[in-house]
Parts: C-alpha cells; structure tokens; sequence
C-alpha cells in the first residue's frame, strides 16, 4: 500500500474506489505481494531441493490457493475439508501434505483414500495406521522436540506441555510400532511455532531431526514447518530467511551427504505468504469521545479479525480517507458486544464518521478465523492481481446467517 498523489493505492488501484465498488467491511489481498513472497522464499533456499507447502490454515479462500499453486506452491493442510478445498483449487494429491491432531481415525483414513501425505502426531493413531496398512501406505511422523519458540505461547507448539506431535522422548516407542506393522516412515515432521526470529531455532530443530533420521532408512523429505516472522509495524523483528536458507540449506546438505542419499527439505509458511498482503478495509461509524479515551467505533470487530483480542496482536491502522488531516490519538474499537479492540491509542490522521481506516497484515488468520458472532455478516474478499481487482467471495447475507438452520412449529 502506498500513498500516491493524496491517495491510498495498492497496484495502483485507490482504497476508497475498492470500498465505494464492494463496500464494507472489506478483506483486499494484493496477489503480486504474496507471488513475491513465494518467489523470495525459494530464492532463499535456491541451494536447496526445497518443497513450499503453504499452510493453508492462513487463508483458505480457494482463489487464494490457486494462485499460489500457479506460482509453484504445494499445500499443508490440517483438516480433511481443507484438503478438499485445496484439490478443488487444482492440487495434485501428491502436493497436499495433510497433519490434522486429535481428529477420529475415519478422518486419516479419508485422507489415505484421496492420496494425500499422511503425517501423525501421535502412537495410537501411529498404531491404527500400521493396524490397517502395515507397508502399503507410508506416512510421516510429526514429533515435538520440546523447544519453546513463537511469538506467543498461544501458538507456540513444540514445547513439552503441547498437544502437537510426538514427544522425542517416544522415539522407541515410535521404532517399535514400526517394527511390528512394518511402517514405512518416509518424512519427519517439526514445527515449534509461529513468529520465530532467530535462524538458531531452526537450526536446534535441524539438529535433533538429523540426529533422528539416521534410525529411519526409508526417508523421502524432512519437514520443518512453518513459523517465519514477517514485521507487524515498523521496526520489528523479522525472520532473515536469506541467512536461514543459507544455513540450513547448508546443514541439510552436510546431513543427506551422510545419511547417504539425497533427501527433499519442506518448509510450511503461511504467515509470510499471505500476511502483509491482506487488508481489512473498515468504515468509521462513530467518533466518541470521553473524558479519558477517544473511541473510533468501526463496522467490524473481532468477529472479523480476532487476532487482537486473542493474541495482542498488533496491526497497523491508517486512516486512508484523510492522510493529510492533523493526528490525533484514538483507540479503534468494533460493533461487537464485548471489550472489541482493534488498536488501542493509536496516532492516526484525524478521524471523521464515514472515514475509512485499513488494518494492516490482515491476510493470515483474518478471514480464516471470522465468524458470524454477535449475527454479524462476514465481509467480502477481493483480489487484486496484476493491477486488476477481482470478488473472490462474496458478502454474507441473512440467507448464509439462516442456512441449515431448522424452523420447528411450536
């Protein structure tokens, strides 16, 4: 987004024509952005046999993924409805690694049938799998190496007290389910959190997964997953993924050298794809102010990104209907019937009933996470792609609020 001749563009195509156009609240994603992004990930791991498998979880809208697929992308996903979004969206099964937790084994099963990458978090659905396919089906396995990481507890997931993957601890357990169903293990699977900063995390990883791999004849890749920081305002910590591609490209290459074949290295982004190329465009509804606090009361809310109120998450906020107006502080809250804050006070250029404020990084776990709360309608999703905007899903109705519901006579 940038601010061209008193006006907020994104390729060139001003914000306040987008909301007149599809209205508000508005979800706007800048597709060239996320190309870019998938392009300098594999350029940081151009020494590599890297495999980009977009965690799908971020942002779901299946015009999202095949755009992302045309560029070269495969796909994570964790639920069996995901993956069936993403076969819709043009996938290979081959390209679709699957990694649901605590689901019903019918659920691993379905994903067998679709020919999907089957990765399992833990023994006894370990067990069920060797149970019903011994050395038909291989799998991955998924296992907590019992490292704190992420930039918040809530999606930290390789620490000892989580519910992700199978703890290292439980490797002979792991080597004995093998042994009995003769298990064919073809890739090992880590991922300790989102927002992780520092490449020495990773390298950690790396080095108690290779040190893993040696027991496991049969691999094909190693996994790390996901969890690159991008910067959420100026300033931030970021991931360097030129100097972790140059590292553990490095590393991984030390290591399949000795483990005495190549191997290939995945990785799982999603924030880093999606995140800085999302908007949420929302419309002031109402300026209030007290004696302690100026509220700028806006026509969306957690209901619609509820990563502020679930994580403190910080997100940028512009005021784009009057970037030469004098700033003033405000706290930017929603319509929603609780404590709903979108930024707390916050510089913004002053903001006027009818003026249009863009929340920044929106694009990962903003739509994906909506809901209906409160009866509230989810917004519309745009697409601008090569200087071209296009609806890739519509605003809800009262219909989509009412549909599978039943009227019964009382």
């Amino acid at each position: 987004m940038e601010l061209a001749n008193g006006t907020y563009t994104i390729q060139g195509l001003e914000l306040p024509a987008l909301c007149q156009e599809f209205g508000t609240p508005l979800y706007v994603y800048d597709g060239d952005k996320m190309v870019s992004q998938l392009k300098s990930l594999k350029n940081a791991f151009s020494e590599t046999d890297v495999r980009v498998k977009y965690a799908a979880k971020a942002l779901t809208n299946i015009s999202i993924l095949k755009l992302l697929k045309k560029h070269g992308a495969g796909v994570d996903v964790v639920s069996i409805q995901e993956a069936q979004i993403a076969l819709g969206a043009g996938f290979e099964p081959s390209e679709i690694m699957f990694t649901p937790n605590c689901v019903d084994f019918e659920e691993i099963v379905q994903g067998v049938e679709l020919g999907l990458n089957i990765n399992l978090d833990n023994l006894s659905v370990l067990e069920k799998f060797g149970k019903k396919y011994g050395n038909a089906i291989p799998c991955c396995v998924r296992l907590n190496p019992h490292i704190m990481a992420g930039g918040n507890y809530k999606i930290s997931t390789g620490h000892s007290n989580s519910k992700f993957g199978i703890s290292v601890y439980q490797l002979p357990e792991i080597m004995q389910l093998a042994t009995r169903y003769q298990i064919v293990i073809n890739g090992l699977h880590i991922h300790t959190g989102s927002e992780i900063t520092e490449t020495d995390v990773f390298l950690k990883m790396a080095e108690i997964l290779f040190g893993i791999a040696r027991d496991f004849p049969a691999l094909r890749f190693i996994d790390f997953g996901g969890g690159f920081k991008v910067a959420y305002k100026p300033g931030d910590l970021v991931t360097n993924v030129y100097d972790l591609g140059l590292k553990l490209g490095k590393a991984f290459k030390e290591f399949y050298h000795s483990y005495g074949r190549k191997l290939e290295l995945w990785i799982e982004p999603g924030k880093y794809l999606v995140s800085e190329a999302g908007y949420l465009l929302v419309k002031t509804n109402v300026v209030k102010s007290t004696p302690s606090v100026t509220f700028a009361g806006v026509n969306s809310g957690l209901n619609h990104l509820i990563r502020p109120m679930m994580y403190e998450a910080y997100h940028e906020i512009i005021n784009v209907s009057n970037p030469a107006g004098s700033q003033k502080v405000y706290t930017v809250v929603g319509n929603i019937c609780e404590t709903d804050t979108l930024g707390a006070d916050r510089k913004l250029n002053e903001v006027r009933e009818g003026d249009i404020l863009a929340i920044k990084n929106a694009g990962a776990y903003g739509y994906s996470m909506a809901s209906n709360y409160n009866s509230r309608l989810r917004p519309a999703e745009v697409l601008l792609y090569k200087g071209q905007a296009r609806l890739i899903r519509k605003r809800d109705t009262l219909d989509d609020l009412l549909r599978g519901q039943v009227v019964i006579d009382l």
